[in-house]
């Protein structure tokens, strides 16, 4: 078989020598749907997880093909997930490269970091069934989006200040609802949610952890930060919700994996899913790229509205060959992304509301662009998203914003220590939140609510029209830093209803 040489390898990571041949090696096959994902605009008609999975899982005569394959090369199978579309594999090096071309080596990241396997091949797909092969390549391939103040804040706020500031919809908790948080590292320690939400004076959510491709919650590390970030605000604002932390490896096999698995999970059926990982879109390999965006499409065709960090470098989303890229999966249009502002409040109003893009002190600038992988989706076509790269017409980024500026961040308490932490990681579950509180006041699911947001209207959203991230600039309406803008809970609880025609009116 012939490889296909991948150009998305990062020049940072160097060949350190070859992978033993006899070394053992796991992979997630994934498989093509068998029949496509339905549209899933919402308000959309609900499809339990046994049927999608009957009509829209693997198909059963694909599998038993490629099972007979990997007999063949002598690989052995793990598992087999038909509603995830995944076949686990395990076999030598040897039959990987016998049965997907590729060469595995040890690589390293820069001239100093860990090593890791790989390949320098995107591996050859030995049936049309397959999407792709994950595992063969295990670098890391996402960054968490919070950042720390490197100054003294202006201002900071609890996630409880930002729902009033916000207007998230009063009477509502999220009770009802589960939201699904996906980490690539770190952990929590209950003591210190216990803690934090006894000092905002509110009984906290109930929190639970999935293990998934070997990760685990395990606090300790950097990537707690994040973890913390995620759980306190969305917990905080929606406190009658249930939380499941689903805990991987930052591999495109593992990312794959907890997203997959979140969305099929048929004992805690999430309904909003909240990722504050990523990574700059070209430096996906293609495969891994494409089975997450089938994983997203699961997603929100099962109703769960997925919400995503936009990045925390500005337009170039921290390249540096001076274009502007942005961020995956929040380029996804399977996605609700999620950029930044600088927020800066009066009493319970806002005062002021900017693009945030401290770069200058090195405290950081949402992301936002304009995707070089998806086309420009119908529900952007009126927005005046400005073309991108090679004249490519794609899909603007973000969707939707929320305070994020670490000068104006949100007061957290991370490992025994009561922080200030912004970042485009903070608004992801802002909104995880508020989407939570939403389907509960709506008595169904948002899903995929694109199309809903944009035609909800002015109302619904505080325009932020003062700013840039770089490359692009704020404007009236819908922008590359900030989208649609910061949400006004209530308006948007208004024109959802309203969006609705009645369906969904508040009852379960």
């Amino acid at each position: 078989m012939n490889a296909t040489t991948r150009s998305s390898l990062p020049t940072d990571v160097r060949y350190i020598g070859p992978h033993d041949p006899n070394a053992t090696v796991d992979v997630t096959l994934v498989f093509r749907h068998r029949a496509a994902p339905p549209a899933a605009a919402w308000p959309h008609a609900a499809m339990s997880r046994a049927d999608y999975a009957d009509r829209h899982g693997a198909d059963p005569a694909d599998v038993e093909r490629v099972r007979a394959l990997s007999k063949k090369h002598g690989m052995r199978e793990l598992d087999c997930h038909m509603d995830r579309r995944t076949l686990h594999l395990s076999g030598t090096a040897q039959s990987m490269k016998d049965a997907f071309g590729v060469d595995l080596g040890q690589y390293a990241i820069g001239s100093s970091g860990a090593h890791f396997i790989g390949c320098a091949q995107e591996p050859t797909l030995p049936d049309p069934a397959i999407i792709a092969v994950l595992g063969l390549d295990k670098r890391p391939v996402a960054t968490a989006h919070f950042r720390k103040p490197l100054a003294k804040p202006i201002n900071s706020f609890t996630p409880l200040q930002l729902g009033e500031l916000y207007q998230f919809p009063a009477g509502t908790d999220g009770t009802g609802q589960t939201v699904a948080i996906i980490e690539l590292g770190g952990g929590y320690q209950q003591a210190d949610l216990d803690t934090y939400f006894s000092g905002l004076g509110i009984k906290g959510p109930t929190v639970t952890s999935v293990s998934v491709d070997g990760g685990s919650n395990t606090p300790g590390g950097d990537a707690d930060g994040e973890v913390m970030l995620d759980i306190e605000v969305a917990g905080a604002l929606a406190p009658g919700a249930k939380f499941v932390v689903y805990f991987t490896t930052n591999t495109d096999q593992g990312f794959y994996n907890a997203i997959a698995q979140a969305a099929h999970d048929t004992t805690n059926k999430p309904t909003v899913m909240s990722i504050s990982w990523g990574g700059q879109e070209d430096s996906w390999a293609p495969q891994g790229r494409d089975a997450l965006e089938s994983a997203l499409q699961d997603a929100i065709a099962l109703g769960i509205t997925v919400t995503v960090a936009a990045g925390d470098a500005g337009s170039t989303d921290g390249e540096t060959d001076g274009q502007p890229h942005v961020d995956f999966p929040s380029s996804s249009p399977s996605v609700l992304a999620c950029g930044g502002t600088k927020l800066t409040a009066s009493g319970s109003k806002i005062a002021s509301e900017v693009v945030w893009n401290e770069t200058a002190t090195g405290n950081g600038a949402t992301g936002g662009g304009v995707s070089t992988v998806y086309p420009l989706p119908t529900w952007q076509a009126s927005s005046k998203v400005p073309t991108g790269a090679a004249s490519f017409k794609g899909r603007g980024v973000p969707d939707v914003a929320g305070d994020a500026d670490p000068l104006t961040g949100y007061q957290i308490r991370v490992d025994g220590k009561d922080l200030v932490y912004g970042g485009t990681s903070a608004v992801a579950p802002l909104w995880a939140a508020l989407v939570a509180r939403l389907n509960q006041a709506l008595g169904t699911t948002l899903g995929d609510g694109h199309v809903a947001l944009y035609q909800a209207g002015k109302a619904a959203f505080h325009d932020i029209t003062e700013g840039n991230n770089g490359t692009y600039k704020a404007a009236a309406g819908w922008d590359a830093c900030t989208g649609l803008g910061s949400p006004n809970g209530e308006a948007l609880l208004t024109a959802l209803r309203s969006a609705s025609g009645g369906s969904a009116n508040g009852k379960k």
